[in-house]
């Protein structure tokens, strides 16, 4: 799969993603640390990677409607320290198909992982 990694998804989780075969970038890595998250978006779309972030500002799913993109993985932890977010990521990608998330908005709490598929 091709992920790219917002700035605020631990580095560790670049790592192990990599190891396990997909194709991670990390905006950190690409030089777009801070940048408007439009930015960080088109760079995503532009190279069809599938997103997985933090940020509320990619929340809206009438603004990403599933299927318009190559997809978006919302963490949301009730306590998101670095090391929590990387375990709970890495769990999500070495238990689930994340294949089948392919250009869907997918929200994982601690409890729960919510998949909107494309229409």
């Amino acid at each position: 799969m091709r992920i790219k990694l917002d700035e605020n998804i631990p580095s560790a989780v670049r790592e192990h993603l990599s190891s396990r075969g997909h194709d991670v970038h990390g905006v950190v890595d690409e030089g777009l640390t801070g940048a408007p998250d439009e930015r960080v978006w088109t760079a995503a779309q532009d190279e069809a990677r599938f997103l997985v972030t933090q940020d509320l500002d990619f929340s809206d799913r009438r603004a990403f409607t599933p299927g318009s993109h190559a997809g978006i993985l919302l963490v949301r932890l009730r306590s998101p320290s670095r090391r929590a977010v990387a375990a709970h990521v890495i769990a999500l990608f070495d238990a689930e198909d994340v294949e089948r998330w392919a250009g869907c908005f997918v929200v994982a709490t601690d409890r729960k992982l919510r998949i909107r598929k494309p229409k």
